[in-house]
């Protein structure tokens, strides 16, 4: 296992995509009124956790659904996020805002992928970000922390991020368990800890 500060990594809250299904990759849907009570619900959570904690950095995707969570997320803890690009969703490429149900339909011969590694098949998009490439910005953000850090993220980005903290394989980081509304601490004396909130929401996909 790498040495690396202290993280709290967050998926954004529900968004209108999320509902049907639909890959955002690099494009965005707002929040619906459950994902921005998830995010509200992590931040209460992260205070009771933590109180106010003026050593901690926090630092979000760019995309507006994550810097959004990001800002109703640490509201109450006194902190903003910085923007951090490395941060972002995996681009899906010709699936982004395409249904699951129209990119099976579409691309029948990754269905089979899609059914039994539901992770690792989304790096498998025409035109779409590969695994080698998540892996890099992910290590080289983790590598450039100082400090215990909350970090707003994504589904796939934050398997990533966790994955690389842990010193996982591909398929462990595969493995590892994702939603909204749940907060991953991972530490020198937690390992790999889930904190779910009230509004936790399990998800298969990220």
């Amino acid at each position: 296992m790498a040495s690396y500060p202290d993280i709290y990594v967050i998926r954004h809250g529900q968004t209108e995509w999320n509902v049907v299904n639909r890959y955002q990759g690099h494009l965005d849907s707002p929040l619906t009124n459950l994902g921005r009570a998830q995010a509200l619900a992590v931040g209460r959570t992260l205070l009771r956790e933590l109180g106010h904690h003026p050593d901690l950095s926090a630092f979000t995707s760019p995309q507006g659904r994550a810097a959004d969570s990001a800002a109703l997320i640490l509201g109450d803890l006194g902190l903003s996020a910085k923007t951090d690009e490395r941060l972002q969703e995996i681009a899906f490429g010709r699936w982004e805002g395409l249904t699951l149900e129209k990119i099976l339909s579409g691309w029948p011969d990754k269905a089979a992928m899609a059914a039994t590694e539901p992770f690792l098949w989304h790096f498998q998009a025409p035109g779409g970000e590969r695994l080698a490439a998540l892996k890099t910005r992910c290590r080289a953000f983790l590598k450039d922390l100082s400090g215990p850090s909350i970090v707003v993220t994504h589904g796939v980005t934050s398997r990533m991020l966790r994955g690389i903290w842990l010193g996982l394989e591909d398929r462990e980081t595969a493995m590892l368990p994702g939603g909204q509304g749940v907060i991953y601490h991972l530490g020198a004396a937690c390992g790999h800890r889930a904190i779910k909130t009230d509004a936790f929401a399990p998800s298969l996909n990220g």
